[in-house]
């Protein structure tokens, strides 16, 4: 199978150069290690931390790193170094055996292991500086208490591209018992409460809509869920909410501007007694701004303690899910007493009107709820469809009917009664990740408040002339409508970025040592270095070893001065420097043919990060240069095997060079070419390679039969007949059909055209003339030939 691009053996590295480089990436990582034990992790207001590794995070990772590399050399990768040395000369190796046509004098390393890459990130980021993108200040990100620091998209097992997600405690408080027995815990924990002088017990209920709490009937826990008493230092308060949310909550700010946190210690919360949710039934509260001067604790069955504070509170006459909960306790005498619940605890409180929405009424919940005809708790799909438009509904078209703010649009009062409520002390900001986010090292992620240095995106200016340039079909492809539609959601919500971390690879941040730029972050115009790296690493040096870059440059003699004249329009050739004037002049030359980069290939998994950040700081370093910005993006989704997912359970995990020596290089290039060419998950069918060997050799066979080993006297040639035409015309037809799909990034469609319709004229073709008694045309069965080798060298580049 040589024709199909079956690859040789691995060739020995050279033992010199692999000792001389571990030497080098062993040294670093001492450098590292020994910074990091110096300096500590600091989390907030200098307070260190300290890092654990995940038990579980390492077992997965032993147990990936088993299909990869020797089991006995697996405890190397300890070591994050390792992981550089280790894995790039074989991806290099891979790619070519995949026949991949790619220039690997621009191959790099993007740490601070390569010095020459390591400039040109500090380069930009001081760009970015001196353009005021990069800010300072406590802000909220998605971190791992574990890794002790903030966990960005490439440091997640789970929940790539979930930000934070605003909510607002509001403080029940309790006001007694009802039973003696059911309350046994909690009275305990009142009467210490009163010794030490603490303010009270409060349930809190996280919720998206403090502007309805004018209309809070009752609250919900649900009864077997587990719940815990935790003491906040900031207040001298008792919140009793799920382990979950507290966790989240001891890495909040309580008020950010004076650096005070809800707890003492980071990371670190109190808990004074624990509670099993039927514990907390029936408890008498204290609801801010109810009508009601006391509501009670209720049980409701499909609370998720996976999300907010496993409390609920209920406003009936906006909320669906409290509507029909709350009706159904009334309704059902017999399923309240299961729980404990007598009749006036549910009975007199009557559904609150509080909004008016044109169309649905001053009780929207109830309305849509009679419309949609639900009546259980257990019709999700109908709550969910009737919670959707009422909570739309509600902020865009209700009008507020009571409160200090009755006549105001609901849109206009709900930040205004928030703020009155948490300057009050009634309620408190707290934030969590808008799903599940789990780290690498599979601690389960919460939001905390950090010092940070942040890219400020979202900001107006920089956001409208991004989102012009991406929706102006002259100055951006992106190929696909839906991808179009992801980029411009992309753009409205993705706002300030955590942009460094305290340690990991990477570059440390030039003006602030103690910072290291995080890996999203610094892969925003690496496009650019590809232009000039050929200059500077060249062929084999993916780790920029300054002996073998081909101009003769050193690390050093890369200032911004030297990167500015490079990459900036107007900017010297900057006086004293090491580097030839000629030799800069060529390097920016290369990088004013190169540029603007009309096509970047990648996955649909990062329009909401990396793609769209490569825009924001393309707009930034060239904002005088519009024409520079990146021209186009190419997107594919995930592939799957024989239609289903990858998964080491299931046997059908590929890897590219395992999938290369079973099916040949070209073969699998077919199957690659022909699983799929839209957002959608592509399949990768072991059928399809298995066949693709098949037909290729069998047009090979073909061709040479015909071409070579024929006796071109027995051959047509001259004038053609109507069935000769009807193939060229056909050649003609699907060349440029090709073309047209080659040119849209649509390799399946390509396919379709460029191989099987093409065989499929040509097989037409045979049996005409096979029928009519009559030779193939040379010159047009020479033509037909000669365009699908063209066609399908693009695809099938060894056959």
């Amino acid at each position: 199978m040589e024709q199909f691009g079956v690859p040789p053996k691995f060739p020995e590295e050279d033992p010199e150069v692999r000792a001389k480089m571990e030497a080098e990436l062993a040294a670093a990582a001492k450098a590292k290690a020994d910074k990091a034990a110096a300096s500590g992790n600091k989390a907030k207001g200098g307070k260190t931390k300290l890092v654990q590794k995940s038990g579980t995070g390492i077992v997965r990772q032993w147990n990936i790193l088993k299909r990869m590399v020797p089991e006995e050399e697996i405890p190397q990768f300890a070591d994050p170094i390792h992981w550089l040395m280790y894995f790039p000369p074989i991806g290099v190796e891979h790619m070519k055996r995949f026949g991949s046509g790619v220039d690997w004098r621009r191959a790099f390393i993007t740490t601070s292991v390569n010095g020459y890459y390591d400039a040109f990130i500090r380069w930009q980021f001081n760009v970015l500086r001196e353009k005021g993108k990069v800010l300072f200040g406590k802000r909220n990100n998605v971190y791992s208490i574990v890794d002790g620091q903030v966990c960005a998209d490439h440091d997640r097992s789970e929940g790539e591209g979930v930000g934070p997600q605003e909510y607002v405690l509001i403080k029940l408080k309790v006001k007694g018992l009802t039973n003696e027995t059911r309350h046994a815990k909690m009275a305990k924990l009142l009467e210490k409460v009163e010794n030490e002088g603490i303010k009270g017990v409060f349930l809190v209920p996280a919720t998206l809509r403090p502007e309805t709490m004018y209309g809070q009937t009752n609250c919900f826990v649900l009864p077997t869920g587990e719940y815990g008493a935790y003491y906040i230092d900031a207040t001298n308060e008792v919140f009793i909410m799920s382990a979950r949310s507290a966790r989240g909550l001891s890495c909040q700010a309580y008020d950010a501007a004076n650096d005070v946190y809800f707890t003492k210690e980071f990371g670190k919360i109190t808990c004074l007694e624990t509670f099993m949710g039927e514990e907390l039934l029936a408890l008498p509260l204290e609801a801010p701004n109810s009508v009601y001067p006391k509501v009670y604790t209720l049980p409701l069955l499909s609370i998720s303690m996976g999300k907010g504070t496993g409390v609920v509170t209920s406003v009936p006459s906006d909320a669906p899910d409290d509507y029909v909960a709350l009706k159904m306790l009334k309704d059902k005498p017999d399923f309240a007493a299961k729980y404990g619940i007598t009749p006036d605890m549910t009975l007199p409180f009557d559904v609150v009107p509080i909004i008016s929405i044109e169309g649905y009424g001053d009780a929207s919940a109830k309305f849509m709820c009679e419309k949609l005809k639900i009546t259980s708790p257990n019709e999700k799909a109908k709550l969910a469809q009737a919670k959707d438009e009422t909570y739309l509904k509600g902020f865009t078209l209700g009008v507020m009917t009571v409160g200090p703010h009755a006549g105001k649009k609901v849109s206009e009062a709900k930040p205004i009664i928030k703020e009155e409520m948490i300057k009050a002390g009634q309620a408190h900001l707290y934030f969590e990740p808008e799903s599940k986010v789990v780290s690498r090292t599979n601690d389960e992620c919460v939001v905390a408040s950090t010092d940070q240095w942040y890219l400020a995106y979202g900001e107006e200016s920089w956001c409208s002339a991004v989102k012009k340039h991406v929706l102006d079909e002259e100055t951006f492809n992106a190929y696909d409508s839906a991808s179009l539609e992801k980029y411009e959601a992309t753009l409205d919500w993705l706002k300030e970025w955590a942009c460094t971390r305290q340690f990991g690879l990477g570059t440390n941040l030039p003006w602030d040592k103690q910072w290291v730029i995080e890996s999203l972050s610094d892969s925003t115009i690496y496009m650019s270095y590809y232009t000039i790296a050929h200059y500077l690493q060249g062929v084999n040096n993916l780790n920029g070893d300054e002996s073998k870059s081909p101009a003769n440059i050193k690390v050093e003699d890369l200032t911004d001065d030297v990167f500015n004249y490079i990459y900036r329009k107007g900017c010297p050739l900057p006086e004293g420097s090491s580097i030839p004037a000629e030799t800069l002049t060529k390097m920016r030359d290369e990088f004013r043919y190169w540029y603007p980069m009309d096509l970047r290939v990648s996955a649909k998994d990062l329009i909401p990060n990396h793609l769209t950040m490569a825009l924001y700081n393309h707009a930034a370093v060239w904002d005088d240069e519009p024409d520079l910005w990146p021209r186009g993006y190419y997107t594919n989704g995930h592939i799957m095997v024989d239609a289903e997912k990858m998964s080491k359970s299931k046997g059908n995990f590929l890897m590219m060079l395992e999938t290369v020596n079973k099916y040949s290089a070209d073969a699998t290039r077919f199957a690659c070419a022909d699983a799929g060419d839209t957002l959608d998950d592509a399949n990768f069918s072991r059928d399809t390679a298995n066949a693709a060997i098949v037909s290729l050799s069998n047009e090979s066979a073909w061709i040479k039969e015909i071409l070579v080993d024929t006796d071109k006297s027995t051959l047509r040639s001259g004038e053609l007949n109507f069935m000769d035409t009807v193939l060229q015309n056909e050649t003609n037809r699907l060349v440029k059909a090709t073309e047209d799909a080659f040119e849209a990034m649509q390799f399946r469609e390509g396919l379709q055209k460029g191989w099987f319709e093409m065989t499929i004229a040509r097989n037409q073709y045979k049996s005409y003339c096979k029928d009519s008694g009559i030779a193939v045309h040379e010159g047009v069965v020479r033509k037909w030939c000669e365009s699908l080798v063209v066609i399908m060298c693009t695809i099938c580049p060894h056959w």
